[in-house]
């Protein structure tokens, strides 16, 4: 719990947080509310990926992401995404993962928003922390040939104390150019969960690469270009615009 003699400004993760400092009446409120409330959505969450994002209009931005994923069906994960995993990490976006099977039957428009897993994967950058990488073999094995589309609301890499502007869409990490991750980022990770993206590569080798990765996914790669969301003023519709 806060403390109320903590000062307002407190810094979370290293960022300024606005607003006051929670009171005791409103602590014993939120506790109560978690014993008498249904968190179902929230406890069907069943696991807990780290991995890195890149910023597609600017991809010399890169965060370490953390993603707590709830499976809607054997196709199809969702997955709220933290800056940590901390208690107090802040909730800064949202990522679907779907099957190569689902990707398959998405307009290109909409598939250009995508990125690909393999990479990911194989290269050792997407872990699970604290689980035996035999355990979560096989679910890294399907992850392989899944598809993301990850829009970011909160760019607390910037020092924003609150979800500022649109959201970004991000990339996923490749093996080459500007998609590399920086190496520190991987080495500050790996340092924190004592593991090695080295030794994952190696355990990872046989993991099959998928057949075919769709090349409108990671759109660019081949193309060069970016999406960027800009918000613009229109005119509110009304009930006589839809007869």
């Amino acid at each position: 719990m806060s403390s109320t003699n903590e000062p307002t400004g407190a810094q979370k993760n290293g960022v300024p947080m606005t607003g006051k400092p929670t009171s005791v009446g409103q602590q014993v409120l939120d506790k109560g509310a978690q014993m008498l409330q249904s968190f179902k959505p929230i406890n069907n969450m069943s696991q807990h990926a780290c991995t890195f994002a890149l910023y597609s209009q600017d991809m010399t931005r890169q965060i370490e992401t953390h993603h707590f994923v709830t499976r809607v069906n054997q196709d199809f994960l969702q997955a709220a995404v933290y800056d940590s995993d901390d208690s107090n990490a802040r909730l800064i976006g949202v990522e679907y993962i779907v099957s190569d099977a689902i990707f398959e039957t998405l307009p290109p428009g909409e598939q250009k928003f995508w990125h690909s897993h393999a990479y990911e994967i194989k290269s050792g950058l997407w872990i699970h922390p604290r689980m035996p990488e035999m355990i979560v073999m096989p679910e890294l094995k399907n992850l392989a040939k899944t598809y993301g589309k990850f829009w970011c609301t909160w760019q607390t890499d910037r020092g924003d104390k609150l979800p500022i502007g649109p959201p970004s869409l991000m990339m996923s990490p490749q093996s080459e150019g500007i998609g590399v991750v920086k190496p520190e980022l991987v080495k500050k990770r790996d340092d924190n969960y004592k593991l090695s993206k080295d030794d994952l590569v190696k355990s990872r080798v046989e993991i099959a690469e998928p057949e075919w990765i769709n090349p409108t996914a990671d759109y660019w790669r081949q193309h060069k270009k970016c999406f960027e969301v800009d918000i613009e003023s229109t005119e509110i519709k009304t009930h006589t615009d839809y007869k």
